[in-house]
Order: C-alpha cells, then structure tokens, then sequence
C-alpha cells in the first residue's frame, strides 16, 4: 500500500502509482529522444510537434488546433461572446499578497513559492544553478549542458530547444503575424503574455513586484529577478568564449558576440544605408535623426528626449536630485547604474577594453574609441561655433569654446590666489603644480620631471628621440609639436603680435611672454632667488641655468667642429651659425649693415643712428 492510499493490488491504478512514486517515464521520442509518463502523451507529442497535425477545427471559422481543449477555448471566447467576461471568472485562486488569479490550485501554489518565497528547490548537479520549477531545471540541463536543440526550422534551419519556441519564430520571422493588438494605443504583440504585461505596465502603470533589499520595484517578476542576480549579486554567469567578458544577461552576450566578433549589423536604414546591430536601435535611429522626433517632454524644464527611459532618468536625477547607485569601494554615488558599472571597470579594475585597430591606443569607454578614431584618424570636425565658425572633434570641446571664448566665463576659482579657470580638471592642476610645487612625472633618461605628463611625453619624444615631425612648408624648419609650428608661421610668416601690453604696449607674440614682461619689468618682481650668490631672477629656468653654468661650472654643449663649449644650447647654435657657417641675418634697415646677432644690430641702431651714449666717465 502506497502513502496516497493506492494499492498494488488495484489494478487499474497499479500503473499510474508506479509512475508517480517511481518517477518513471517509460515512452521515449524517437526522433528528439524526449522522454514521457504516458503512451497518449507520447502520441499527443508526435502528433503535435513533429507531424505538426491539428486535427480539431473549428466550424464557424475554420481555425485549427492540434487539442480539443485549445479548439473549446477558442470558441468560448471567440465565438461565445466570452472574450469580455473578466479572466478572473475563470481563475478561481487568488493569491492573497499580489492579487494575481490562477486556474488551477497547484498554479497558486507553485507562483507563492517561486515569487513571494523565492524558492528555488531544483539545483543542477552540473554547475549548482537553481530553479523554481522542474521544468526549468530540465530545460536548463538539456539545452545548456547537452546542447540540444531538437526543433529545427524547415525554412532557415535554426535550431530551438523547445517547439513553442520554434511555433513562436515562424509565425513571427517567416509568416510575420502579431496577432495580439492592444486596445488602447493599437501595438501590436507576438504572444497573448506580451499584450498583458504591456497592458497592466504601461497603461495601468502597474509594478507590482518589489525588491527587498533596495526597494526598487518592476512590473515584471523576471526583471526582479534579473535585478536582484547581476545588482545585488554581483553575477555574471554568461562568458564569452572569444573574449572571456562575461555578461548578466544571455541576450548581452548574445548582442556582443554578433556585433563585436561576428561583425554583423542586419538592420539598415533605407534613407542613409547605415546599418545596426538591432531594430530597436534603427527604428530609434529613423525616428531621431530623419524625423527628428523627440517626443518625451520633462514638464518641469521642458527638455525633450528621444527615449522615455532617458525622460525619467533626467526627471530622478536633475529635478529630484536622487542618486541611488553607490560604489561600495570609494562610497561615490552616481544617478545611474549604468555609470556606476562603467566607475568600477575604468576606475577600480583599470580595465581598457576598446583598442584602436590603427594605433592600438586603449580606451575603457567605445565611445571614447570611437571619438578617437572619427577626430585623430578619420581628422573629422563635426561642431562648428556659431560665432567665430570655429570647428571642433568633440561637442564638449565646442561648448566649452564658446562658454569660456565667447561669454567667458570661468566658474572655477582657486581659494589661495584667486586665480579662475574654466574647467575644474585645470583648477586642480593649477594647485598642484604651482601651490604645492609637485612634478609627478620624471624622465627616465635625464630624471628631469615635469608637472604634467603630456609635457613628459613630448620631452621624451623632442629631446631624446629627436622627433619633429611637423615641418614648416615656408622656411622648413621642424617641430615637435604642432602648436609650436603654428606659433611659428604665425609670428614669424605672418609677423604676428597678438597681445599688447597695457603699461607700455610693447607687444608680443605670445602670451606667456607678456606676463613674463609685465612680471619682471613692470612688476619688478624677481621670485627665484640663487642661495649661493644670493642674485635673484625673475624666471626659474634664469636661476637653473645660472646655478648650472656659474656655480657648477658646467658647459654641456659642445661644438662637433672645434670642440668649443658651451653653458647653453643657444649660444652653441648662434656660435656654429655666425663662426662656422658665417651667416649674418640682421640686417640694419637704415645702412644695410649686416650683423650675426641680434643684440649687435640693436647696438649698433642705438649708438650709431639714435646718437646714444648712456655711459659717462666719472672722472
């Protein structure tokens, strides 16, 4: 006698007692192996999912079903004039937490348990996921672990691993049916599920399921879920087998390997022939840029956005001022998950995970990659001022062009010289360098150091690998850097002295020059102060060159004609061009005298032409 009451005795219950005691599925499938408790089950599979037969019609319009309950339904709802009476009529157990009806008592039991409990009583023996329902555990183990996909597709071949799921894709790729119209904004749905929860989120604004550790809520039950795993969790249980980056989500992984290793983009448009990885990116795409739709408006500041998700993170985080998502490393917070997600791969991991394919420079950010790649290698500048026409790589570039060149503005003050700035990147910069004397960035040939590593960078490349690349089409004399060319046409060439002093003006074609002027001459002030001789200089390179050459007595510049030294660089070049190769480029505008330095042309006008004698004898 079993513990239901049944006994091996009866034989008419004999049979299907062992089967449910035993868990014995004797029928099995020959064609895709799946197993059965009963020879009609079996029959019913072979029948429905294989032969594809619907043998049950309905009289009144011919539709076809593969089961006589299938075919009743339909014509209660259909034809009955049913389809108004509320669901719930025939759902007779509600849940007592959310509300939600089920039709049959084990269905209630199993939603309590799985969403309310959130148990999970069936582990897989192969890498210990759990799962709510049995059939889930199964289908995990069959489609994950055996790789099977028993239901292919007679038009394109693909392979499903359940047969709804292969009913599903032909109905919607091949024959392109959404028979499910929703009533009041007139989408349209593949599956019945869909139209629901489209119904009870959007137009109800239902989200009836809550988050118990952040209070975060979701109208699905399987975003909760979702939320809950890669959030709270912290998982990534989808790899990439090409890159090893690892994903929370299939369809991620899935979107990743299709685009970043297959190379596929199937949706182009028909206005441009630009082509995307997904329809939802295209129809955004048409709707923004040749409709130039933004139809989400915040009714706060009228600001419009493209995407709904886009309106309301603005509404949260600007007008609300909410941000939710901390970093439990550092306690920064951030308005967006998706931000805090990016802080902890570029920041605390120090990922880089987009290389250039024409330099191989990393980036943690694609955008970032792909700015540099339409700015450095394809020398595109896509935003022009207004005002000045002015044309730059990069939006934020332009903007802060205009706020800081055209309103100038320069909303970041240094709180120990009052000094301002237009970036705040700068203003820390300016209280490193100059406020607390630092250079982080040594030379490691010449151990000279510098405050900023660009600098570094372009020492290295100029003085020690003897880099100049950018040469000047009028006199070809070389650069290392491009904006030293450009100073170089524009003051030399064009003969250019764009800023003027206002105590004498004496003009000057750079800026520093001016405020080095107005410092030392006007101001009078000499800062660097020799603690040898005491002698005081209003530049530090004076005093680092004078300590060199004075005190140590150094003359590292050597002539590789006559061995003759030098202390400065200068004086070696004006030595090789007047004494070696005889050059004399001053020329005396008045009598056309010729001289090797400039200094001597200055003299030479001064006494000879202006009748200058400043210096007296005393006796």
């Amino acid at each position: 006698m079993y513990l239901c009451g049944a006994r091996r005795s009866d034989l008419t219950t004999t049979i299907s007692v062992d089967i449910v005691h035993d868990d014995r599925k004797d029928y099995a499938c020959d064609k895709c192996g799946e197993k059965f408790e009963k020879k009609s089950s079996l029959r019913w599979h072979m029948t429905t999912v294989h032969e594809r037969r619907k043998d049950y019609a309905c009289d009144n319009c011919e539709k076809q079903f593969g089961q006589k309950s299938d075919l009743l339904r339909h014509q209660r709802t259909v034809h009955e004039g049913l389809k108004n009476i509320p669901l719930k009529v025939f759902k007779d157990y509600l849940c007592d937490k959310c509300e939600k009806r089920f039709g049959q008592k084990w269905g209630l039991i199993r939603h309590q348990r799985t969403v309310h409990e959130s148990r999970k009583d069936y582990a897989c023996d192969k890498c210990e996921k759990k799962f709510g329902h049995k059939p889930s555990l199964l289908f995990h183990q069959k489609i994950f672990h055996e790789g099977r996909k028993d239901y292919a597709c007679d038009k394109c071949e693909k392979a499903f691993g359940e047969p709804s799921t292969l009913i599903r894709h032909q109905k919607t790729v091949h024959e392109g049916r959404k028979d499910y119209v929703c009533d009041k904004c007139e989408k349209k749905f593949v599956r019945k599920l869909d139209l629901l929860n489209h119904q009870s989120t959007v137009h109800e604004g239902r989200k009836d399921f809550t988050c118990d550790r952040c209070d975060k809520t979701f109208g699905h039950v399987s975003n909760l879920f979702r939320h809950r795993k890669t959030f709270h969790e912290g998982r990534k249980d989808f790899a990439c087998d090409k890159c090893e980056k690892k994903f929370g989500h299939k369809p991620s992984l899935l979107f990743h390997q299709k685009i970043f290793h297959e190379g596929r983009k199937d949706y182009a448009c028909d206005k441009c022939e630009k082509a995307f990885g997904e329809p939802s990116t295209l129809i955004r795409h048409q709707k923004t840029v040749h409709e130039g739709r933004k139809d989400y408006v915040c009714d706060k500041c009228e600001k419009k956005f493209v995407r709904k998700l886009d309106l309301l993170n603005h509404q949260s985080t600007v007008h609300e001022g909410r941000k939710d998502f901390t970093c439990d490393r550092c306690d920064k917070t951030f308005g967006h998950v998706s931000n805090l997600f990016r802080h902890r791969k570029t920041f605390h991991e120090g990922r880089k995970d987009f290389a250039c394919d024409d330099c191989d420079k990393t980036y943690g950010l694609k955008q970032h990659l792909l700015d540099h790649q339409r700015i450095v290698h394809e020398g595109r500048k896509d935003y022009a001022c207004d005002e000045c026409k002015k044309k730059f790589g990069g939006k934020i570039d332009m903007l802060f062009h205009q706020k800081t060149v055209h309103e100038r503005r320069k909303d970041f003050e240094c709180d120990k010289c009052k000094k301002k700035f237009g970036k705040k990147w700068i203003l820390f910069q300016h209280q490193k360098t100059v406020h607390e004397g630092r250079k982080d960035f040594v030379c490691n040939k010449c151990e000279k150091k510098f405050a900023r590593k660009w600098v570094l960078l372009l020492h290295q490349k100029t003085v020690h690998e003897g880099d100049k690349s950018f040469v000047c089409d009028k006199c070809q004399k070389k650069f290392g850097h491009k904006s030293h060319l450009l100073n170089h046409q524009r003051i030399v060439h064009e003969g250019r002295k764009d800023y003027a002093c206002d105590n004498c003006e004496k003009k000057f074609g750079y800026k520093q020059h001016l405020l080095n002027h107005q410092k030392t001459i006007h101001a009078g002030r000499k800062d660097y102060k020799c603690d040898d001789c005491e002698k005081k200089f209003g530049f530090e390179s004076d005093l680092i060159r004078h300590q060199k050459t004075v005190h140590e007595g150094r003359k590292d510049y050597s002539c590789d004609k006559c061995e003759k030294k030098f202390g400065q660089k200068i004086q070696l070049l004006i030595h090789q061009r007047t004494v070696h190769e005889g050059r004399k480029d001053y020329r005396c505008e008045k009598c056309e005298k010729n001289f090797g330095h400039k200094v001597s042309l200055h003299k030479h006008q001064k006494t000879i032409h202006e009748g200058c004698k400043d210096f007296a004898c005393d006796k």
